[in-house]
């Protein structure tokens, strides 16, 4: 009877890591950014639309517009932490820190002179 319970068990723990994968896999998100370091993000949505709709809906600033969806990967804003509404850069990538690097050398590249990561979002396998 314990075998039983036990590989009962162990099924039941396979399906739960089979579910959380399958969910896992299809986790979407996304980056808006508007005007003056204005910024909104969705994660680990199931659906692309939904994670849109939810960045678009944090952005607080004017002029919101996605610059990136992401899928088992991360997306990072940086802004020129002296002017805000001046250079700004965004990236998308599978790695958290190499997106904000990118982000980095591209607001510097548009002028920025002490660029800093404003915002970051990761879905569930970035």
């Amino acid at each position: 009877m314990v075998a039983i319970a036990r590989k009962l068990a162990l099924a039941a723990a396979g399906f739960g890591f089979l579910a959380a994968t399958i969910g896992a896999a299809d986790a979407a998100g996304a980056l808006a950014v508007g005007v003056c370091g204005a910024y909104g993000y969705g994660f680990d949505y199931s659906k692309v639309a939904d994670a849109r709709a939810a960045a678009l809906s944090k952005c607080a600033g004017g002029r919101c517009k996605i610059v990136g969806v992401i899928r088992k990967g991360c997306a990072a804003m940086a802004v020129d932490a002296k002017n805000p509404c001046g250079s700004y850069g965004w990236a998308l990538n599978s790695h958290l820190g190499k997106a904000e690097n990118i982000s980095m050398q591209r607001c510097a590249q548009f002028g920025g002179r002490q660029c800093m990561v404003r915002a970051w979002a990761c879905d569930e396998k970035g």
